[in-house]
């Protein structure tokens, strides 16, 4: 099995949602693309947890854990 990186992740789960959304797909194909992307978010999701653990250990401070938010400065990422 190939690894793709969470932008192709991210981008393939985008795609995916734009033709859920445009109606033109038969039941079983919709179907079909919907458990892809259940796939796709759970791998997300899995390489996100793995990430911010890395975060949380580059942050540890006198033995301590400290935890901290992490700002993104990217104008073009907002919440929807």
């Amino acid at each position: 099995m190939v690894e793709i990186s969470f932008e192709e992740s991210l981008a393939e789960l985008e795609n995916i949602v734009q033709k859920l959304e445009n109606g033109q797909l038969s039941l079983d194909e919709s179907l079909l693309l919907f458990d892809k992307g259940i796939r796709l978010v759970r791998e997300c999701d899995t390489m996100l947890k793995n990430t911010k653990q890395k975060v949380e250990k580059l942050i540890e401070e006198n033995n301590c854990l400290v935890s901290e938010p992490f700002e993104v400065e990217d104008e073009n990422i907002r919440e929807k």
